[in-house]
Parts: structure tokens; C-alpha cells; sequence
């Protein structure tokens, strides 16, 4: 774990805001909300405190389980390239991935025979059901029609004419593969381009455009509510979780977090399993 330059107490410090990761944080396996979570989470903004779900989903999925935890601050999506109130069309915030990265990272997944997904906030494009789309495609089955993702299934031919259209909506590219080999090998020419690039599962590689993270639209959401970063609780799992992390007054790795995330957290929790958002919620802000 970091070493904090503040002597302060964490127990004694007023938290105004967490920032909630989903997948393998706030959800379990079965990709649910426990009660235990809930209940910590509600009792949480009856305290005032601001309640913000921080994910690599897009913005339509996410906003499903805003509306189940009774989150009333807006949602960052797509690992902060769009911010937007849960029950309103303002968009606070966005980083689009731009036309010309787009081009070249399907280009490079072409090379190394990858699939490309490409994700406005609301859509995947992809020429194949797999991986992430695969992922949507089932978590529409459990989604009310107006929060279900849009999948747009294309030929190889039509990603020229999909990226002029959509140049700007298009937040991120999400590759995965079984074969680890050739998504290292993507990712290491991914990184000559002008992008960020993270991971949200073993399996995958996420690309926004430059400069952009969790952390810093955990910032901008903080700025826009007048909320000093010591003030900020975040709390993930992954790679994609640590800018946020690094960022936050109080930064929490789950117990399931990949040693990368612990190591840059200040308190470790117990796991997604084991209700680990309720367990430090309830430590560093309910006190109980």
C-alpha cells in the first residue's frame, strides 16, 4: 500500500463523495448488488455523502445500477470519457476517442486478427458477438428495454463509413482475446499511438483517448461539486481503477484486486464475494 504524506486519521476525516468501480467491486460474481451493499450505500447518502458509480461500462448499463443503489449524482462511464446525469440528457463531461485513433486501432486489430468493438454511450459496434459485445448481449436479457446496449453487428468493409459517422460519439475501443500473446502484442502497438490504455479483465485491453481516466473524471466531478480530494473515497479492483485510486483522499482495493491496485491503495477491503464496499463504507464513513 502507498505511503500517505497526511498524518490525519482516516476514521475521524468527513467523506463527501465515493466513487464506486461495478465489475468486481459494487457487483458479485453473479454480477448483482447485495443487500448488505445497499444498505451501507443508502445509509452513506443519507449522510450527505455523494454516491458515484465509476465504470468501464457504458453509460446506458451503468445507469441501471445507479438507479438500483438510488444513485443521484452523475455517472462516469466508458473509464471517464463521459460523465452524465443519471436522469437527464446533460452531459457533464466527454473525451471522444477521435477518428483518426479509431482508424488505426482497427487497422492494428486487423494485423494481429483481433476483433474491434468500438463504443459510443449507448452502442457497440463490432463485426462479431464475442467478447465484450457477447458480454452485453447477455446482460440485455435481465435489462428493461430502455436500458439495454445497442448492438450493431457490421462488416469488415463498413468501419470507415461507421467511424465518419459516429466520429463524434465514439468514446473507446475494447479488444479481448483468449490468446494473451496477441493482445500483448496489440497493446504494445497501441502504445505508440496518442491514447490511454488500461485493462478491466485479464483478457482485454481498453483505448480512450489521450489523458483519459477514471481518476481524472473522479476530479472533475469533485471540482464540479466543490469537493477538496481529501474529501474523496474511491474504491476499485482493476488496472483501469488505479488512477482513481491514486487520486482519492482515501483510495480502497477490494480484496480481489490485482496486487498492482492494492499496492496503490491505502487500505485494502475484503472482497467483491464478502461485501467489501459495505465493509469499508461502513468503517470510514458510518463508522460502525
Amino acid at each position: 500500500m502507498r505511503e500517505r504524506s497526511s498524518n490525519r486519521s482516516w476514521l475521524v476525516m468527513m467523506y463527501k463523495m465515493i466513487a464506486l468501480d461495478m465489475d468486481g467491486t459494487l457487483l458479485n460474481d453473479e454480477k448483482k448488488v447485495s443487500n448488505r451493499n445497499k444498505r451501507a450505500i443508502e445509509k452513506a447518502d443519507d449522510f450527505g455523502v455523494k454516491i458515484v458509480v465509476s465504470t468501464g461500462r457504458l453509460f446506458t448499463s451503468a445507469s441501471f445500477f445507479g438507479e438500483m443503489i438510488g444513485v443521484k449524482s452523475p455517472i462516469i462511464s466508458s473509464n471517464g470519457a463521459y460523465i452524465r446525469e443519471k436522469d437527464r440528457d446533460e452531459v457533464i463531461y466527454e473525451r471522444l476517442l477521435g477518428s483518426e485513433n479509431a482508424y488505426k486501432i482497427v487497422n492494428l486489430c486487423k494485423k494481429h486478427d483481433l476483433y474491434c468493438h468500438l463504443f459510443t454511450s449507448d452502442t457497440v459496434f463490432t463485426e462479431k458477438i464475442i467478447y465484450a459485445s457477447f458480454n452485453y448481449a447477455n446482460y440485455n436479457l435481465d435489462m428493461p428495454d430502455d436500458k439495454k446496449i445497442n448492438i450493431n453487428v457490421i462488416k469488415p468493409n463498413d468501419w470507415e463509413a461507421i467511424i465518419e459517422r459516429y466520429k463524434d460519439k465514439i468514446l473507446k475501443a475494447v479488444i479481448a482475446d483468449e490468446d494473451s500473446d496477441k493482445i500483448i502484442a496489440l497493446r504494445k502497438d497501441v502504445c505508440d499511438l496518442d491514447v490511454e490504455v488500461v485493462s478491466s479483465f485479464s483478457n482485454n485491453i481498453e483505448i480512450m483517448s489521450k489523458g483519459t481516466s477514471k481518476g481524472d473524471a473522479v476530479r472533475v466531478l469533485a471540482d464540479f461539486y466543490g469537493i477538496n480530494k481529501d474529501e474523496v473515497i474511491c474504491i476499485g479492483d482493476g488496472e483501469n481503477d488505479i488512477s482513481m485510486i491514486k487520486y482519492a483522499g482515501l483510495g480502497i482495493a477490494m480484496g480481489n484486486a490485482i496486487d498492482e491496485v492494492k499496492d496503490a491503495a491505502d487500505f485494502v477491503t475484503l472482497s467483491n464475494e464478502d461485501d467489501g464496499v459495505a465493509h469499508a463504507i461502513e468503517k470510514f464513513v458510518l463508522q460502525i
